[in-house]
């Protein structure tokens, strides 16, 4: 082995962990969004649930 391979090889390695962690944040926000969309819906849609039968009355 050559000495470029002590640097190439690690530096090779930093980078790859770098684009993951970089890759991996933006995933992480993109699921949180989604999650708290999702918690949005429901929130909206149990809401519109108890309207509608607030408006019905009792039977």
């Amino acid at each position: 082995m050559t000495l470029g391979h002590f640097f190439y090889i690690p530096g090779v390695l930093l980078l790859g962990v770098v684009i993951g962690f970089v890759l991996g944040g933006r995933a992480s926000a993109a699921a949180a969004g989604d999650r708290a969309e999702l918690e949005r819906r429901q929130a909206a849609r149990k809401a519109r649930e108890a309207a509608r039968e607030g408006a019905e009355g009792p039977r």
